[in-house]
């Protein structure tokens, strides 16, 4: 009598950003034909490399060489277009609501929890009818689009009011998103203002507002302050120590006194854990994250792992100075869990303990607009172009896949010879709007 073949093991993985790519790609290669099978859910069909946000919307990389599809690079994976909205390990199923707004149900024998952290707010008053986030390449683009009409607008009134309003561009939040996105923005409105006869360097207003009384708190304190003086003599205002109390119909007022109006407030204030854990059984932090060992394994709940953003995985080179350090949110953490997440799965299947996850502290790298940057290496600090070049050589061996790497590298390089694009494609946002006057006219 034949055999009965065992069912490959189920593996759903929740998140398709970097550690749910990098998981999911990793297993891939290393599980052996009708071992398991692999099932990615995500709302979006692709993954973003989030530090290349800034550069996208800066017009020195095109949005789409910062995505990468799903479908073509898991081949070998079943990807899942939708939001999960429900894990109950009891049950151990996934509820999602798909694309097409219909609920299923995918069950599992391990599930993964690689979900992204989500925009952290405040209850500002006017932040969620004015404020502007920097998440997806959605935001990047739009905030391209944005910052651009504005220049278009302020050039063509001749009303001083408004154009102050028009031409004042606010960043609330001092951290890597926020310093990156406000120096590549103002690099690019100083490159487009030469196309603008009506509009001097003196008409803009950038302005940073951060809460605590340092930024980029993952580089040393000096770079820091080296960072916000080569701000501010660009022209940057930067109000460190600040908080907004409101910034309703654009109208901003710090909690210094200082008011302004402006028609671009950019929101990148920090990041929390995805909501939806909150309607699981996996045990969570009081951060919301989910409670991992080293080895990025769920505690208490065999067959169960989390890496990124949303996982409490403890940070085993500080542990010493402090037993209860945990890996901060950051694409460092996420790009070298992901790599030691699925052969910690594939050992788990094949009966193997797994690993531990250590990472030592290297340092960061940050850009400032072209040519320049600040980078915290080994110890080392550097400045300027240096700095620059090692921002964008750490990044460009991170980013996903050959064809993604070269792509980047040939953007570079043809804005190294012609300049920044400085187009605003405004009409994406309204497309059917030119049509829907043709057909009144």
């Amino acid at each position: 009598m034949a055999a009965v073949k065992s069912q490959p093991t189920r593996i759903v993985i929740v998140g398709g950003g970097y550690v749910g790519m990098y998981t999911a790609l990793g297993l891939q290669k290393k599980l052996r034909s009708g071992e398991a099978s692999v099932t990615v859910i995500d709302p979006q069909p692709h993954m973003t490399y989030q530090p290349f946000l800034p550069e996208a919307a800066a017009g020195s990389i095109e949005p789409r060489h910062v995505v990468v599809p799903l479908r073509k690079v898991l081949n070998r994976c079943h990807v899942v277009t939708g939001r999960a909205t429900k894990i109950e390990h009891a049950r151990k199923a996934v509820t999602v609501e798909l694309a097409d707004g219909h609920v299923e149900e995918y069950e599992y024998d391990v599930l993964v929890s690689a979900l992204g952290a989500i925009s952290r707010t405040l209850p500002i008053p006017g932040l969620p009818e004015v404020g502007i986030g920097m998440k997806t390449i959605g935001e990047a683009i739009y905030l391209r689009n944005h910052v651009l009409s504005r220049l278009d607008q302020a050039n063509s009134t001749n009303d001083p009011e408004l154009r102050k309003r028009l031409m004042t561009f606010v960043v609330i939040g001092g951290g890597f998103a926020g310093i990156e996105t406000l120096a590549e923005l103002e690099d690019m409105t100083r490159y487009a203002l030469r196309y603008y006869d009506g509009l001097k360097q003196s008409d803009v207003n950038w302005v940073l507002v951060e809460a605590t009384t340092r930024i980029m708190p993952e580089v040393s304190a000096k770079l820091g302050v080296y960072t916000v003086e080569q701000l501010e003599k660009r022209g940057i205002k930067c109000f460190l120590d600040t908080r907004v109390k409101s910034m309703e119909h654009g109208h901003v007022v710090l909690d210094d006194g200082t008011e302004f109006d402006s028609d671009t407030i950019i929101w990148t204030a920090g990041m929390k854990a995805n909501p939806m854990l909150r309607d699981t059984d996996l045990p969570l932090d009081e951060r919301g994250r989910v409670r991992c060992t080293a080895a990025m394994q769920v505690v208490g709940l065999p067959g169960v792992w989390a890496a990124g953003d949303c996982s409490a995985v403890p940070d085993l080179s500080r542990t010493e100075e402090d037993p209860n350090a945990t890996c901060v949110p950051n694409a460092q953490h996420a790009i070298r869990q992901s790599k030691l997440l699925s052969k910690n799965i594939v050992a788990s299947l094949r009966g193997r303990k797994p690993k531990d996850y250590f990472h030592k502290y290297l340092g960061s790298v940050a850009g400032l607009g072209l040519y320049k940057g600040v980078a915290d290496v080994f110890g080392l600090r550097f400045r300027g172009v240096i700095a620059w070049f090692m921002h964008r050589s750490y990044h460009v061996m991170f980013v996903p896949t050959v064809n993604r790497k070269f792509r980047v590298l040939v953007d570079w390089t043809q804005a190294l010879f012609s300049g920044r694009e400085i187009v605003a494609l405004g009409q994406i946002h309204e497309p059917k709007a030119e049509f829907d006057r043709a057909t009144k006219s």
